[in-house]
């Protein structure tokens, strides 16, 4: 019986399998974390899968058009366009606002409101989350209008992308520490590293442990 009716009816999906998501996030986050893209052992290895595994599932997201992979390079993975997010267990994240310079305050009555964000994320202490203005984080794949979810924390380690304030003024930036040395650094070469010195009031208030573009949360 010729079934060629059947084929023609199917059409091709270009949404992403969960494992595809996962994959995808650890590539977003991995950049975020370290500043370059994961091999592909790197992604098996943080979401406990085979490079095989990875592999064919990187190579699933390149022909849907997710990201991009550059010839015999290890880490030649850019990210093109995102999914919808679709988390299954999903909590609350307070949003207080805009981080850029000027004064940041974490007390309850700068809540401007609430993100969702996969319960997986934030399991670890307490967490807030801001939105981005300005564009000299693009090299981490920061954007203007994204939204950071941060850690509180106090103190971070260098490499750590990071919301300081220096004084009255609130700034993300990559954390730089070498021997005497401190600097937060952007990730946009038209935009000059801050040095740190010793009569200088820093204060670490978290480290970005994700971002999420602002499409992606409608619950803002």
């Amino acid at each position: 019986m010729d079934d060629s009716h059947k084929r023609r009816g199917r059409r091709p999906t270009t949404d992403p399998t969960d494992p595809q998501r996962r994959v995808l996030r650890e590539i977003r986050d991995f950049l975020v974390h370290h500043g370059f893209p994961p091999t592909t052992k790197e992604i098996a290895d943080a979401i406990d899968i085979s490079t095989a595994t990875a592999h064919e599932q990187v190579g699933q997201l390149v022909r849907k058009g997710y990201i991009h992979r550059e010839p015999r390079k290890a880490r030649g993975l850019t990210i093109l366009r995102e999914p919808a997010e679709e988390p299954v267990d999903i909590v609350a994240v307070e949003l207080y606002g805009m981080v850029a310079a000027g004064p940041l305050s974490l007390a309850e009555e700068n809540i401007l409101g609430e993100v969702m964000v996969d319960r997986g994320l934030v399991r670890s202490g307490p967490h807030f989350a801001l939105r981005v203005t300005g564009d000299s984080m693009q090299g981490a794949a920061i954007r203007d209008g994204d939204i950071v979810i941060v850690r509180q924390q106090p103190i971070a380690q260098n490499g750590d992308i990071v919301v300081a304030q220096i004084g009255n003024d609130a700034t993300l930036k990559r954390l730089s520490i070498r021997e005497h040395e401190i600097e937060l650094r952007p990730e946009n070469p038209n935009f000059q590293p801050i040095s740190i010195g010793p009569d200088d009031d820093l204060r670490i208030l978290g480290k970005v442990v994700a971002v999420r573009r602002s499409g992606d949360l409608p619950n803002t």
